[in-house]
């Protein structure tokens, strides 16, 4: 048997998700039937999945121990990181705001398991002794947003589940408004827009088709995009998304005619062979807490944007 005493940060959750994470090896069907069951107690007494948890709940798991054993992925790799490296936007008790470097993963992949942004901000918070993972059921600091490895800026990090919680929400019901600069190969026309479409990625080639209909297994893609200047067959274009897919505003802009300079994937090679680019030009660089409802806890950051304002293709391109 083990026992858990619920914190601010397991506090909310469902009982059958804490229980999958507490019991990471139990498969989803055995959650659900030990629940049932009641081989695992609520402060003493049975419960059902969908009850949420509250501060200072204890419970019982009657589960075997090999049930508990941690998975070798969830071992703490963010101690590799003794020196986080973070460009800090905005940080408060909450949430950090980090503008990500290009050439950075978001999360471990195949090609990168330990040098991770998520691995700099947990060890940051470590370091900081704003989180200690030994007095945590499930919780460990996360990131609300991702963007590409070779796309820059602002990166959304909740510090505790409350935050995560209301973040998630804000993104779902586009209450947070994520504005990009890129850098074209020529320049759309007409010079501001909407660009509306389905998007069709590929797993295995790790690309994106862009559809002017639906199409099997296709998701709606929406990116308003406005020129803000041109200049030597170049020009400096803002994106907003409505929708937040992969590859999004690098497939739109190509389906545009205009594709991004540096794109390797959807661009034109000989393009960036001239200009010696081999990364999109592309940057998350503003973001606006835009509330239409209430935040709870993150009410104080209604109307309030940040920006990066030192992005280096624009300093290149368009001072």
């Amino acid at each position: 048997m083990r026992e858990f005493t619920i914190n601010h940060n397991d506090a909310g959750q469902r009982l059958d998700r804490f229980v999958a994470k507490a019991a990471p090896l139990l498969p989803p069907a055995l959650v659900q039937k030990y629940i049932r069951l009641k081989r695992v107690k609520v402060n003493g007494k049975g419960s059902k999945r969908e009850v949420r948890l509250c501060e200072g709940d204890v419970l019982q798991m009657y589960i075997n121990d090999e049930f508990f054993d941690q998975p070798e992925e969830r071992e703490d790799k963010f101690l590799a990181a003794f020196r986080p490296q973070l460009d800090i936007v905005y940080e408060d008790e909450n949430l950090l705001l980090v503008n990500k470097r290009p050439g950075l993963v978001v999360h471990a992949d195949e090609t990168e398991k330990v040098n991770t942004l998520v691995h700099h901000i947990q060890a940051y918070l470590y370091q900081k002794k704003e989180w200690d993972p030994a007095a945590e059921n499930s919780f460990a600091p996360a990131l609300c947003n991702r963007i590409d490895r070779n796309t820059g800026g602002i990166v959304i990090a909740a510090k505790n589940a409350e935050t995560l919680r209301i973040i998630n929400d804000k993104i779902r019901t586009h209450e947070l408004r994520k504005s990009y600069l890129c850098v074209t190969v020529g320049a759309p026309n007409p010079p501001a827009g909407k660009i509306e479409g389905f998007l069709l990625k590929d797993e295995k080639k790790k690309e994106v088709s862009f559809y002017r209909r639906p199409v099997p297994g296709g998701r709606t893609a929406v990116t308003y995009y406005k020129t803000l200047q041109k200049r030597d067959g170049l020009a400096l274009v803002e994106c907003e998304l409505l929708t937040g897919r992969t590859h999004q505003i690098r497939v739109s802009m190509a389906e545009l005619g205009c594709p991004l300079l540096g794109d390797g994937k959807y661009g034109r090679g000989e393009t960036n062979r001239r200009y010696h680019e081999q990364k999109q030009c592309l940057w998350s660089y503003r973001l606006a807490f835009d509330y239409q409802t209430d935040a709870g806890a993150l009410e104080y950051l209604r109307g309030k944007v940040f920006s990066v304002q030192n992005i280096p293709f624009k300093n290149r391109y368009f001072p």
